[in-house]
């Protein structure tokens, strides 16, 4: 998509219809039982892909769930509450997950309720969603309290909510009266609930009135409370609750701190930390006092800055700083001074001022001559405004570390006089002083300063006349930006790939001076680069050169970013200002992509939520394997990459809130029927996208309740991109977005705010998710570590080193066979052991362990109290014990846990050992790295041979590295999953003793990579 707009695709389109009547809103567990009462039809899923559509309904004594019509007698056709042991939202079953017909329905369309001693199952799919969760609620308060279920709720009915409603009500009271105007009702609603329309207020007082017959000005307390209840309630966010509040209409500060740690991996939390998030969210006196959070406390915590999707600790520079300039993306602007196209486009100092605010760090100056003696700065086009050249550089000043304090590169595009070169050398010289960095670069170095070390400066990119010449003023060549014309590529790649004009420019040596780390030099093929090419030296792309590079000499163009810096800049044919795709070059390793920022739309917003990561400074650390000096990546894999964890991305979209008509829309009146897209950006194997239904419930806060899952193979240049788009039979309409980094995600149930077409964050916009990363846990930080999938041994596909060609090195590298199929087995092992407790918890291998101990400990509540089982937390490896009969579901559950348990112990003994051995091969075959060269010619390797022996070398060298680094994260993550259990344990009430401490094992071993020294201990521990 060059223009940054999307394209409309021919896709076949679906509406998601609810079932659930439009009027009946579920804001209670009363209102759960009620519509249970009245039952609903359902299919009832059963063994070898047999579906039976079945009446299910609630007794009236609440005693029995009963389904028709059945060809089993009556009594048969039902099932004790009190016989139930769970109710499992989602496909979470063997029935479910392995039926031939689960592809027919969608996740969360189906609930499982398991009964009887023998676990037994009841699967089940709903028309929708809404009357899944209703089920699920219902059937869980039920399970609870069984006949005294409907009495007990009724007494507790949002007592909270009602007394503050009360309160709220009687300060807005005129007088002694019982009610209040009918706009101060509207106003009131309003403020508890911004975002909402006021036409939406207005009707649903309007509808109460009629219906109670009090039509007229005046709104009743019980008006108010009924209209604030019915429009300020989230039914999904109430579920939520419901989940995790121990069967109360509230969460107590037990219950918030099992779901911020088990949902929203928060750790280190203390009791009086939930207190005081209580305290900060919760509206009513009574609850701040008692430690209770409301549902409208629990809606205002989800919508905090808190809960939102994208994780603060990157707000703040957060990544390493110190590495060389040519390690990072850097934020790149081309021709900042114009305000729309390169033809029509006004120019303006505020395009300067706009992009460095946004945290441009590179901006390229096009200088061109000026009346007297002023040089002047303009897009190349007598049409556009032109800015004195002297404006423009006391703007950066003023501006240039506003929103970072890391390096600005100026880039010198000139085309005036000698005599206004020195003009503009004087102006810079004397307007930024200090702040231009003009110390020639040291020789003896191998690769440019740090972002830290420059700090504060200014650097210019410029032509530099050689260091010999002693002239004021010299020819140099010239590679014009704007004329460039594109070269072709020979088959060898031996010809030039970025041959610049055979044109000359007179250069002032005032000018060159000034010019110390990045001097532009012509690009011409990268044998020529890797012989003469000066670390401080940078070369400059057209974007249509660049990509024939990246997709030609994908390898190639990665190694040459590795030390040196490469500019692309976008094709003259681009005269409308659209914006190439960053992405298409970020994956080959350039760093600066110059994006036209005043053009909107899907590239400027990639890389507006690219730069996003780290503080917004302007520089994003590149994935390591793009920055080490021995390592393989191809720009253009397809497929995993060698010793990097691919990661298993879950999203659900839940609902969106206060979603506005499109801007100029003019179609359907009010009404919206939104859809979203969810986009994964990255390298070619994760470019990928998916689409919810459409919503037709003409309503501002549609519930999408649609799950997709992406697999991620390089997370460290992944972007995930929301887009709510307007379905129209005219033409879909664009309602907002929001992008962001992958490693910038949190896990668990998130708020998305919504961004317009032209960046700005929609007020009280946003998308409800719930994200979940396999084997990652929800927002911490933790290593990267493979997918949950199972590989049984036979199937395992081995990762293996590849053939160099060089007898010497083949056998180093061969020696490492054995301890990579070991390496492989450790994890998978585990892997598979964790997938199958998992799932027979009736979890998915996104969940984490506590939130399978506290599964099983709710199953154990949920008993008959004649099977006990206990977590012996006095051993190392914590066993778990049962006593009393063990039903043949929960005698499975204990089988698997202790594989899960002794696959671990084998992964957690044996890692350092294995690990030692792969890290000594690597070392042994980087020793052969800086005479590989000589040692291929010995061999009689040459031309493509020799090239191809240098890629297997990288390849395997790579590999060596990335597989001991899972290794390490895999034993990590034991240790981490022996930490949960017992913190599960303790809080759920099911240990039996604890002589070590869960924080003990945070420390029982760290991988640590081997120092690459002569004497290699094999103690070192992993």
């Amino acid at each position: 998509i060059k223009d940054g707009s999307r394209q409309r695709r021919d896709r076949k389109k679906t509406v998601s219809f609810s079932s659930m009547p439009s009027d009946r809103k579920i804001s209670s567990t009363a209102a759960c039982i009620s519509f249970m009462l009245e039952g609903c039809e359902m299919k009832k899923v059963r063994s070898n892909s047999r579906v039976y559509n079945r009446y299910f309904i609630l007794d009236t004594d609440m005693r029995s769930l009963r389904w028709e019509p059945s060809k089993k007698d009556s009594d048969k056709a039902k099932i004790d509450i009190k016989s139930i042991k769970e109710v499992r939202l989602g496909k979470k079953t063997p029935m479910l997950r392995n039926n031939g017909v689960s592809d027919q329905f969608s996740n969360e369309c189906a609930f499982s309720i398991i009964y009887g001693e023998n676990y037994e199952s009841l699967d089940l799919v709903a028309s929708s969603a809404d009357i899944v969760n209703t089920w699920v609620m219902g059937l869980r308060y039920l399970v609870s309290y069984e006949k005294h279920a409907l009495p007990v709720i009724e007494s507790s009915q949002n007592s909270l909510r009602s007394s503050w409603l009360e309160s709220m009500f009687h300060a807005a009271e005129v007088g002694t009266h019982a009610h209040i105007p009918l706009t101060r009702a509207v106003q009131l609603i309003k403020g508890l609930s911004p975002g909402m329309k006021t036409t939406k207020v207005e009707q649903k007082f309007k509808e109460l009135q009629k219906a109670k017959d009090k039509l007229g000005t005046e709104v009743t307390l019980e008006i108010f409370t009924e209209a604030y209840c019915e429009l300020c309630t989230r039914s999904e966010i109430y579920f939520l609750l419901v989940q995790f509040s121990s069967n109360k209409e509230f969460l107590d500060s037990k219950d918030l701190m099992q779901f911020l740690d088990a949902e929203q991996g928060m750790e280190g939390l203390t009791e009086e930390m939930c207190l005081e998030t209580i305290r900060k969210y919760e509206p009513s006196q009574e609850g701040q006092e008692k430690g209770f959070l409301s549902i409208d406390g629990f809606t205002n915590y989800l919508l905090s800055l808190e809960c939102h999707l994208f994780d603060l600790q990157h707000e703040n520079v957060c990544q390493d700083m110190t590495q060389p300039l040519s390690h990072y993306y850097i934020n790149s602007s081309h021709n900042a001074c114009l305000l729309e196209d390169h033809f029509w486009g006004s120019s303006d100092i505020n395009g300067y001022i706009r992009a460095l605010k946004m945290g441009c760090r590179s901006i390229e100056l096009v200088v061109w001559e000026g009346p007297d003696n002023e040089p002047l700065i303009y897009a190349g086009n007598l049409m556009t405004v032109q800015i004195p050249f002297r404006t423009i550089i006391d703007v950066i000043n003023q501006y240039a570390f506003v929103a970072s304090q890391h390096p600005l590169i100026l880039c010198l595009v000139t085309r005036c006089s000698v005599k206004q070169q020195k003009v503009m050398a004087q102006h810079m010289k004397k307007i930024l002083g200090d702040r231009l960095h003009v110390d020639p670069p040291n020789p003896e170095d191998n690769y440019l300063p740090s972002p830290d070390q420059l700090k504060g400066k200014i650097l210019l990119k410029g032509k530099k006349l050689p260091g010999n010449c002693s002239d004021s003023e010299a020819d140099v060549s010239d590679e014009d930006e704007g004329i460039e014309m594109c070269q072709g590529l020979a088959e060898d790649g031996a010809d030039q790939l970025n041959a610049p004009l055979e044109r000359k420019l007179r250069l002032s040596k005032e000018l060159s001076d000034l010019v110390s780390y990045c001097k532009s030099v012509p690009f011409r093929d990268f044998d020529v680069s890797r012989r003469n090419q000066k670390y401080w030296e940078i070369c400059s792309f057209n974007e249509v050169v660049a990509s024939r590079i990246a997709n030609e000499y994908p390898e190639d163009f990665v190694i040459y970013n590795k030390k040196f810096l490469s500019r692309i800049y976008p094709s003259s044919m681009r005269i409308d200002a659209s914006n190439m795709n960053p992405q298409d070059f970020w994956k080959c390793g350039c760093q600066m992509v110059a994006m036209n920022y005043q053009t909107h739309g899907l590239m400027m917003d990639l890389n507006i939520g690219w730069f996003r990561q780290n503080g917004n400074c302007g520089y994003v650390l590149r994935p390591a394997i793009m920055r080490e000096e021995v390592s393989y990546f191809s720009a253009n894999a397809k497929d995993s990459l060698p010793g990097v964890s691919a990661q298993l991305l879950h999203i659900k979209i839940i609902s969106g809130q206060n979603l506005p008509k499109p801007k100029g829309s003019a179609a359907k009146g009010d009404v919206v029927e939104p859809y979203v897209y969810v986009e994964i950006h990255g390298i070619p194997a994760d470019c990928s996208e998916q689409r919810t239904k459409t919503v037709t419930q003409h309503d501002d806060n549609p519930i999408f309740d649609e799950s997709f899952e992406f697999q991620i193979n390089l997370p460290e240049l992944a972007l995930l991109r929301f887009v709510v788009l307007d379905d129209d039979y005219i033409g879909d309409e664009f309602i907002a977005q929001y992008t962001i980094p992958f490693e910038c995600l949190q896990a668990g149930y998130r708020h998305v705010p919504l961004q317009s077409l032209t960046g700005e964050f929609l007020p009280h916009s946003s998308l409800f998710i719930h994200v979940a990363v396999s084997n990652r846990r929800g927002g911490g930080k933790s290593q990267k570590r493979g997918l949950s999938v199972r590989k049984g041994k036979k199937a395992r596909e081995y990762t293996s080193t590849k053939t160099v060609g060089i007898k010497v090195i083949d056998e180093v590298f061969r020696a490492a066979t054995q301890p990579l199929r070991e390496a492989m087995d450790l994890r998978e092992n585990v892997q598979n052991a964790m997938v199958s407790f998992k799932e027979l918890c009736g979890l998915t291998p996104a969940a984490n362990m506590k939130q399978c101990i506290l599964t099983l400990s709710s199953w154990l509540l949920n008993s008959d109290n004649t099977v006990s089982v206990t977590l012996n937390l006095s051993e190392q490896y914590p066993s778990m014990e049962a006593q009393g009969p063990v039903p043949d579901h929960l005698r499975k559950v204990l089988a698997a846990y202790e594989t899960m348990i002794q696959t671990s112990k084998m992964l957690i003994e044996s890692a350092d050992a294995v690990y030692v051995k792969i890290m000594q091969a690597q070392k042994a075959g980087l020793d052969f790295h800086g005479d590989l060269h000589e040692t291929g010619s010995k061999e009689g390797l040459k031309g493509r041979k020799l090239q191809k022996a240098f890629e297997s070398f990288a390849w395997n060298i790579t590999v060596l590295k990335g597989q001991a680094d899972l290794l390490k994260h895999a034993k990590n993550e034991a240790l981490d999953n022996l930490r949960q259990i017992h913190y599960a344990a303790q809080s759920c009430g099911i240990s039996k003793s604890a002589s070590t401490s869960p924080d003990q094992l945070r420390s029982r071993g760290n991988l640590e990579s081997i120092p690459e020294s002569e004497n290699t201990s094999d103690n070192v521990s992993c």
